[in-house]
Formats: C-alpha cells, sequence, structure tokens
C-alpha cells in the first residue's frame, strides 16, 4: 500500500515536471509567428493610413475593413464562403487524382529502369512547362467548366508526388535489400514489406507539398476558366473589376488560410503514420 502511495507521488512529481516544459515549448511554437503576424498587421495599418494618400485609401484597405465587408457582412460572408467550398471541391478532386497518378509513376519506374528512362522526363518537362501555355489546350479538349479547372490541379500537383516518392523508393537500406534478396523475397514482397514502408516520409512530404499547390492551382484556374460556379479565383477578379477591394483582400485571405490548412492537415496525418517508428522521425524527435 505503502508503494502504491510513493508511485503515484513520483508520477503527479514526474507530469507536474514536466507541465512547465510544455509550457515553454508551446510558447516558444507560437509566440514569434504571433509578433511576426502583429508587426505585419501593423505596417499595414501604416502604409494605410500614413504612406498611401486620403483619395488612394482605398487600393490597400485597412485591416479592420476587409474584416468588416468580407466575414460580416452576410451577403458578402455568404458569396466567399460559397466560391470557397468550389475552390476546395476543386483542388481536392485534383489532389486526390495527383496522388494515385503520382504513386503509381514512382512505383512503376522504380521497379524497372527502362520504365524510369520512359517516364520520368515527361514528368519533368510537364513540370517544366508553364500552365497558362497549356491553357487554350485544355480548353479545346474539356471546355471552360470544372473538369479543366481540376486538370489544372493534377498538372501542378503532379510532379513533387512523382520525385519524392520515387526518391524514397530508392532510399531504402541496401542491407535490407540483401537481406530481402537472401530469403527470397519477391518483387511485391520487397516494394510493400520495404520500399513503400521506407518512402513514406518522403510521400508524405509530396504529399503536403502538391496540397498547397493543388489550392493555387485551383484558384488559378478560376480565373482562366469561368463556366460554372465560380469559386475564389473568379471572386478575386470580379471583385477587382468593381473595386471592391476589401472583399479582394477578403478572398485571397481565404485563400490563403485554404492553402494553410491543407498544408497543417497533411503535416498531422504525416507524424500520425510515420509516429516514432521511422528512422527520420526519431532523428528529429531527438534533435
Amino acid at each position: 500500500m505503502t508503494a502504491d502511495v510513493s508511485d503515484r507521488v513520483r508520477t503527479a512529481a514526474a507530469v507536474e515536471a514536466r507541465l512547465p516544459r510544455r509550457r515553454g515549448k508551446w510558447l516558444g511554437i507560437w509566440i514569434p509567428p504571433l509578433i511576426v503576424f502583429g508587426l505585419f498587421i501593423g505596417f499595414w495599418y501604416l502604409f494605410t493610413y500614413f504612406v498611401l494618400s486620403p483619395d488612394r485609401r482605398f487600393l490597400v484597405p485597412p485591416p479592420h475593413a476587409v474584416v468588416q465587408k468580407s466575414f460580416f457582412d452576410a451577403d458578402t460572408r455568404q458569396t466567399l464562403f460559397r466560391a470557397l467550398g468550389m475552390t476546395t471541391s476543386v483542388a481536392m478532386i485534383g489532389l486526390v487524382i495527383a496522388m494515385v497518378a503520382g504513386v503509381t509513376f514512382a512505383v512503376l519506374m522504380s521497379q524497372a529502369r527502362w520504365i524510369e528512362r520512359s517516364l520520368y522526363p515527361y514528368a519533368v518537362i510537364l513540370q517544366c512547362v508553364p500552365i497558362v501555355a497549356l491553357v487554350p489546350v485544355i480548353a479545346l479538349w474539356f471546355d471552360y467548366g470544372y473538369m479543366s479547372r481540376v486538370i489544372v490541379c493534377v498538372l501542378i500537383a503532379l510532379f513533387p508526388i512523382i520525385s519524392n516518392t520515387f526518391f524514397g523508393l530508392q532510399s531504402a537500406d541496401q542491407e535490407q535489400h540483401d537481406l530481402f534478396t537472401l530469403r527470397g523475397a519477391g518483387r511485391l514482397t520487397r516494394l510493400f514489406k520495404l520500399q513503400l514502408p521506407a518512402a513514406l516520409p518522403a510521400i508524405m512530404t509530396g504529399f503536403q507539398v502538391s496540397a498547397t499547390l493543388s489550392v493555387i492551382g485551383a484558384v488559378v484556374a478560376d480565373f482562366f476558366f469561368k463556366q460554372g460556379e465560380p469559386g475564389i479565383g473568379q471572386q478575386i477578379e470580379l471583385a477587382r473589376a468593381h473595386l471592391a477591394n476589401e472583399m479582394m483582400f477578403g478572398a485571397c485571405i481565404l485563400a490563403s488560410a485554404l492553402g494553410v490548412v491543407v498544408f497543417c492537415a497533411f503535416g498531422i496525418l504525416s507524424r500520425r503514420l510515420v509516429g516514432g517508428w521511422h528512422g527520420s522521425a526519431i532523428y528529429t524527435k531527438n534533435s
């Protein structure tokens, strides 16, 4: 009985000792970006009220005017959030297609050198070609609607997934490959039990980068493919045309927030999937 009480006391003392360290860690994570955000808002006010003349102040409205017009005005808020839902739909569908296609191409390239030599140069070319140059071709083949926006997202998000996945599949330890060979493991066994687990951190990094690129692609596609329900990109263009700068800034804030949300979501998913079992996670935790 006395031993149980002593164990509980030691456990409680250890928890209390960890609390200040945890609090200090969270403060170290959140305080620096909050300071930078405060400086940014202060500079915004400074630029609006002290750099711009009163007759040009509508070009860069102050933050409170942007928030009031974009998020407290019911009609504007409803319009922007409907557009945000449309952009989110396009970006996520394009991202899922890019994830499936990118991982598939990378797996194929990892299995045979001739497949790598056949496919990888075209993946690089696709990354180097400006999407604006492909807009007329995409519009000619798929019209100016929803599907064309999704295709732009796929084209923008595809290469980071291919390159990161392919790099991860090749990064499996050679000694582990030798062990699998010694055991007589087949190609599929080697792929699913060695290469894919070793590549998981790189794959998740590619997903995280491509998630933000897919959001950018959805917004950019809105500027060119304007049929169907408008997304954030079209709302930015409409607000600019009508000099509704508060709404335009609000739409830009929502687009940025969407990119940040998907980036953080894939970061959390990566930590959940990799956890503490992979060598890279252990190294990061210890460092």
